[in-house]
C-alpha cells in the first residue's frame, strides 16, 4: 500500500562519508519502476540537497530546514516558513546561555560568528558551500529559517533541546537532527509536518507513505506515517519509535529497508 517513501539525508541517506551508493541511486530507481514516489527531506538548506537531485532523479517537493523551505528540484521556492521575529533573539540566547555555537540561517546564506568552531568545516564540506563570517547576529530577526545551535557536549544540547520546548514554547520547532546539533525552526517546520504536506499536496493518504531516518527529529515524521523504518546508527529511543529497524548508512540500511520492507524483495 506504500505510495510514497520520504526520506532523510544524513545518517540515512547517504553514507557516513556523505555519498550516495550505487545500491541507494539503484533502489530509488526500483521504487519509481513501481510506481511509488520518493522524497528527501532535511535539516539541511536547499544548496545542500542539490547534489542529490540528477543522481536519483528528484522530482517531487524538496524539503529544506526540516520543512522550513520547501522547494522544487530546480531549487525556486514553494513555500518559506520563517522562525517567528520575536522568537530569534531569544533562541540565539538561549544557545548562547548553554554555551552552544550558534548558526542561522537567512534566504541562501549560512551565517556563523566563528569559522573555527567546531562542526564549521565538516558542515561546509556535506553542504559544499561555505558559511558567512559575521560579527554579530544583533538586529537579525526577519527572514531566519533555521537557528542551529552546536556542541559536542551531547548532553548540553540535550539541556538546551528542552530549554528551549520549555521557555519558546510553541513558538518554535526545537529538536536535535544529531546528538551535536540543536535545529530551531518554524513551529510548523518539522518532520511530522512534512509528511502532512506531501499528503495534502500529492494526496496521498499519510498511511500510505513510508518513512526512514536516523535522528531524533525523524521521530516526528514517523509518527505521521503507516510504516516508519529507523536506521540501525540511530539511538535506541529513535528505533524504539519506528516500526522497522533496517542495518546502519555504513552498511547499505537504506537500499536494504526499501528492498525488504517496501518492495518486498527477497
Amino acid at each position: 500500500m506504500i505510495e510514497l517513501v520520504l526520506a532523510d539525508v544524513d545518517g540515512t541517506l547517504v553514507t557516513p562519508e556523505k555519498e550516495l551508493t550505487d545500491r541507494t541511486i539503484a533502489a530509488v530507481r526500483h521504487l519509481k519502476e513501481a510506481g511509488i514516489g520518493f522524497a528527501v527531506t532535511s535539516g539541511r538548506p536547499p544548496r545542500g540537497m542539490a547534489m542529490l537531485v540528477e543522481p536519483l532523479e528528484l522530482e517531487l517537493p524538496i524539503a529544506a530546514f526540516n520543512g522550513g523551505l520547501f522547494v522544487h528540484p530546480d531549487m525556486s521556492v514553494i513555500q518559506e516558513r520563517a522562525i517567528p521575529s520575536d522568537a530569534v533573539s531569544p533562541a540565539v540566547k538561549l544557545m548562547n546561555a548553554h554555551e552552544l555555537d550558534v548558526w542561522l540561517y537567512r534566504g541562501a546564506d549560512w551565517l556563523v560568528r566563528d569559522t573555527r568552531a567546531p562542526h564549521v568545516e565538516k558542515e561546509a564540506a556535506t553542504v559544499r558551500f561555505a558559511p558567512v563570517h559575521v560579527e554579530s547576529f544583533d538586529g537579525m530577526r526577519k527572514g531566519i529559517v533555521k537557528i542551529v545551535g552546536v556542541s559536542d557536549d551531547h548532553d548540553r544540547v540535550a539541556a538546551a533541546e528542552a530549554a528551549a520546548r520549555s521557555e519558546l514554547g510553541e513558538r518554535v520547532s526545537a529538536a536535535r537532527s544529531q546528538p551535536y546539533y540543536l535545529d530551531v525552526t518554524h513551529p510548523d517546520a518539522n518532520k511530522g509536518k512534512v509528511v502532512q504536506y506531501l499528503s495534502s499536496e500529492l494526496h496521498i493518504p499519510s498511511s500510505h507513505i513510508a518513512t526512514i531516518g536516523d535522528g531524533p527529529n525523524d521521530v516526528l515524521m514517523f509518527a505521521q506515517s503507516g510504516l516508519s523504518i529507523a536506521m540501525e546508527n540511530s539511538s535506541a529511543e529513535v528505533q524504539s519509535a519506528a516500526d522497522r529497524v533496517t542495518a546502519s548508512n555504513a552498511e547499505e540500511g537504506f537500499a536494504l529497508a526499501i528492498e525488504r520492507f517496501v518492495l518486498d524483495v527477497h
